[in-house]
């Protein structure tokens, strides 16, 4: 049986993780601040040790990672208007206390830490869908942050440390809160329109269970020295998306436009040819299939903000 640390693990894909992992027979410890985790996401699962507790305490850290084979490093500030609200917990999070975390794993001689990036750290470009040889130029600080990461990544790989990186496109999945399409869903159900800002945005959405099964291949390969995408490797219009839930919600759910915010990257579609050959993920037929389950969720009493 492994020891696994996930950071982060009572938020929204972490705890999908943790899920994942449990069934599997690992042995899971599961460190959370609850800035945005519950444990209520963990509510139904016995066997995981739970700490309440903050990446940024490397004092913390280094008894939790001591004898540790894998950890999944999720911890963040993870998203980009609340980078913009608050980047001093941006940056001592996502910068500091990513450090924190690689440097504690070395220390400690983790076997592996597989850290979840961002397609944020690509900013605006020129030509979809994206490679993972495509220069970084992260266009807000959330991207920033997460570019920042992946370059200590580089630095702590080098002094020996087995660092697996993914960069994660948009993922939406139950548990999700204060993101496009629980937001969306959240204010469709409640008769409220859904804002879309500037209207021309092309996201890249691709569902938490498809994450999880990347995170676990991702750590489970022999070596992975390169970042790699993971998406759907399709493109969704914003409208596209409204019209989707306007279907499962209702076709009277009203939408408003507003004008475009600065911050924001307006196209992303990942290549996801090196997550195909390198952790066989499958081919997505329609990005947005499971998007019922997350208005089941929602209508179940979850909360989208």
């Amino acid at each position: 049986m492994a020891r696994v640390v996930v950071t982060g693990g009572a938020g929204f894909i972490g705890s999908h993780l943790v899920d994942e992992l449990v069934r599997a027979g690992e042995e899971v410890l599961v460190l959370d601040n609850l800035r945005r985790g519950r444990w209520q996401n963990l509510a139904h699962q016995t066997r995981v040790q739970r700490v309440t507790g903050d990446i940024r305490d490397i004092g913390l850290l280094r008894p939790l990672l001591a004898g540790v084979d894998t950890v999944y490093h999720l911890a963040a500030q993870s998203n980009v208007l609340g980078a913009l609200e608050d980047p001093d917990y941006s940056f001592t999070t996502n910068v500091a206390g990513t450090v924190n975390v690689f440097r504690a794993a070395l220390e400690a001689r983790v076997g592996r830490v597989v850290f979840s990036s961002s397609r944020e750290v690509y900013g605006d470009v020129d030509v979809v869908p994206v490679d993972e040889a495509t220069p970084l130029r992260p266009k807000n600080l959330y991207g920033a942050s997460k570019a920042a990461g992946e370059m200590y990544a580089c630095v702590y790989r080098a002094q020996g440390l087995d660092i697996r990186v993914l960069r994660l496109a948009n993922v939406y999945g139950p548990r999700d809160t204060d993101r496009v399409i629980p937001r969306f869903i959240a204010r469709a159900l409640r008769g409220e329109p859904m804002t879309i800002y500037g209207g021309t945005q092309v996201l890249d959405f691709i569902w938490v269970g498809h994450v999880v099964r990347a995170l676990v291949r991702a750590a489970h390969l022999p070596v992975l020295t390169e970042p790699v995408n993971v998406g759907s490797g399709q493109g969704t219009t914003v409208y596209d998306l409204a019209e989707r839930i306007q279907r499962e919600v209702s076709p009277d759910a009203p939408v408003e436009l507003l004008p475009p915010r600065t911050f924001e990257v307006s196209r992303f579609v990942a290549d996801v040819r090196r997550g195909r050959e390198l952790l066989d993920l499958p081919a997505i037929a329609d990005p947005l299939d499971h998007l019922g389950e997350v208005v089941a969720w929602l209508r179940g009493g979850g909360d989208g903000a």
